[in-house]
């Protein structure tokens, strides 16, 4: 397409931004990262994204994207090199967004109700947060990745859990991916992490651990004000 200006504005712990990262690599696309403080966001993202001032924002000649799982759309959409993100057949493609939207809206969220309880509303979450991982199994079968033998919009959409999972296992004391309840997950898990793109953009984990174990910890005292209120 000629020059181009890409630029990703992110911070490194975000999965959101991470998922961006590899839809980049993926396709071979030379970009700028602009590392934010959203302590104190600069002006060119409150600029390219005035509505929710968060990241990852993708600007493209000048042009911003928000919204991480629209960037990847836009990405797939702009450049045909690399690696597909989608499936070309309308069908494929259709079934493999539901997916997405399936592993944005249900597993990540009932996530954060595992990092948000304790006791039996912890039990609770992590057996929803089981489920959910389960129904998104069963569109792993027969595959090694969701897009087939290569990683594919799914697969970037849910990267999250490979990522994030052992540790929130660690910070809430309780096993959520196991081989025998969750075979496909766990195989899958494993082979998300042996991928070199993965490997090079894996931010610090220590890092993003002590800033998981913070949120939970500011949620756990926050309910617990609004209880004794």
């Amino acid at each position: 397409m000629g020059t181009e200006e890409v630029k990703l504005y992110g911070i490194t712990l975000s999965p959101f931004v991470l998922r961006v990262e590899w839809a980049l690599k993926l396709k071979h696309i030379e970009y700028e990262y602009v590392t934010e403080d959203l302590k104190n966001k600069s002006p060119q993202l409150l600029q390219y994204n005035p509505v929710e001032k968060k990241v990852p924002v993708l600007v493209h000649n000048g042009k911003p994207i928000c919204e991480s799982t629209l960037i990847l759309e836009y990405i797939h959409e702009v450049w045909k090199n690399g690696c597909p993100l989608l499936p070309s057949d309308p069908h494929q493609k259709a079934v493999a967004r539901f997916w997405s939207k399936f592993a944005e809206e249900k597993c990540l969220y009932s996530s954060f109700a595992v990092m948000s309880n304790v006791g039996e509303e912890l039990k609770k979450a992590v057996e929803e947060f089981r489920h959910n991982l389960k129904t998104l199994e069963g569109y792993l079968e027969g595959k090694k990745f969701f897009g087939g033998d290569m990683i594919g919009m799914v697969d970037i959409v849910a990267g999250w859990i490979p990522c994030w999972v052992g540790m929130i296992e660690g910070l809430v004391s309780m096993t959520i991916v196991d081989e025998e309840y969750l075979p496909r997950i766990k195989a899958w898990i494993h082979d998300i992490l042996e991928l070199d793109l993965v490997k090079q953009t894996m931010p610090p984990l220590d890092k993003v651990e002590a800033h998981m174990r913070a949120i939970r910890e500011t949620v756990l005292a926050a309910k617990s004000v609004s209880t004794l209120n």
